[in-house]
Formats: structure tokens, sequence, C-alpha cells
């Protein structure tokens, strides 16, 4: 089995942790929800950059890498997808992007990193509701977060691709408690959705060209989509 560069077999995907930055443990609901799909798909095809599973064709398709599939069944869909012929980035984050909110959050359950609780609605219909789990990787994630954005620290390659992500879906002023909303912060998110990371390796630059085109084309598919 081949393990992406960087990751050991049982390590979340880029995607789970976005999806669990997402999560809002105050009130059980996941920022973003209506446009979620696309952002999701966004962080599974950022991953495949990252593994150097897919590549860009003429600075604006993206194409899987032949002989090369990811190991974890989260990201080897669309890999699948991609397989065939380069697609267009919005084409694909449309393809694969609505199936991905419910194995992703089962993941986070089975990690016991959201946690789900019985609830009754109007104290008469079982239902049940999210919670933050224990195991402490959503605050872990937020604080290596906070550290580019905020503090100006030089990010490792996952962590500038989730702060990235995170920008591109408009979602960074609900977190104004932990990451404060400032010019600075929107400066710097801005310069991270374009792939400046201040990484020097060329194998880094190539990951952070891919990953720019996923973000972009992310961030326009939102832009024509209603927050509503």
């Amino acid at each position: 089995m081949t393990i992406e560069p960087g990751r050991h077999a049982d390590s979340p995907t880029l995607v789970e942790d976005l999806l669990l930055l997402l999560f809002q443990p105050g009130s059980g609901t996941i920022a973003g929800e209506n446009t979620l799909f696309y952002v999701l798909g966004g962080a599974v095809l950022a991953d495949l950059a990252l593994g150097e599973h897919v590549t860009t064709v003429d600075g604006s398709r993206v194409r899987s890498v032949e002989g090369h599939p990811p190991s974890d069944d989260l990201l080897r869909p669309a890999w699948d997808y991609l397989s065939g012929k380069p697609r267009g980035v919005q084409t694909a984050l449309a393809a694969i992007g609505p199936a991905l909110r419910e194995p992703v959050l089962e993941r986070l359950i089975e990690r016991g990193d959201i946690d789900q609780e019985p609830h009754k609605v109007l104290g008469l219909f079982r239902t049940t509701a999210l919670r933050e789990g224990e195991t402490g990787r959503r605050e872990r994630l937020l604080a290596d977060v906070r550290q580019v954005l905020v503090e100006g620290a030089r990010p490792q390659t996952r962590v500038a691709a989730l702060a990235a992500l995170l920008s591109a879906s408009g979602t960074l002023p609900q977190f104004h408690r932990e990451i404060p909303w400032t010019s600075p912060v929107i400066s710097r998110a801005k310069e991270l959705e374009r792939g400046d990371w201040g990484a020097n390796a060329a194998a880094e630059a190539v990951t952070r060209t891919v990953t720019a085109t996923v973000v972009n084309s992310t961030i326009v598919a939102l832009t024509v989509l209603p927050r509503s």
C-alpha cells in the first residue's frame, strides 16, 4: 500500500481536518453548510495535490497522475474520476463534493473527534446532536492555523493548505474569538490562497501551484452560490 508523503496509514485526511475545524462546538453545527460540498471537494483535490496524486494541465484543469492512486478510500473516488481525462477544477468540485459530508463526518465520529448524543426535539422526536469529542484535535488544528494567520509563523505544507481552504470557505469571520478578523489576518489568508507559503523546495513549489489552483477555483465557485 502506498502512503502519501508526510502521512501515516491512519492519519486524518485534509478533508477531515477541514470539516473538524468547520464544526462549531457551541452550536453543534458546521459553518458554511450551504456551500460545504464545494469546500470539502476542494480539500480532497488539495490533499491529492499534496500527495502528488494529481497535477494541473494548462494551468486550469487537473488530472490524475497515472499509476499513483491514493491509499485512502475518501480520496480514491476523486482520483478515479480524474483518471479518465483532465477536468476543470469547478467541474471536479461539483462531481466529487456532494457525496463527502456523511463519510467524512463518520470518520470524525469514529476517531472520537466529534461525538453524537441522543436528543429530543420538542420533548417528543428522537434525534442526535453533535458535540466536540475529547481528543483535543480540533483545538490543536485551530492553534496551528492561528499561529500561521495571527502570529505569522512559517506554515507546514498541510497547515498552509488547511488555512487557505478555511479562508476560501468564507467562514473565517466566524472564528473571530480564536482568530481575530483583522486586516493583517485577511492579508495573510489571501497570500495562502495564492500559494505564497514561504516554502523553498521545488517539489513543494509544484504542490503549492496545484493547491492554489484548487483553492482559487473553489473561491470562484463559491462566489456564484448563495450563502444564506
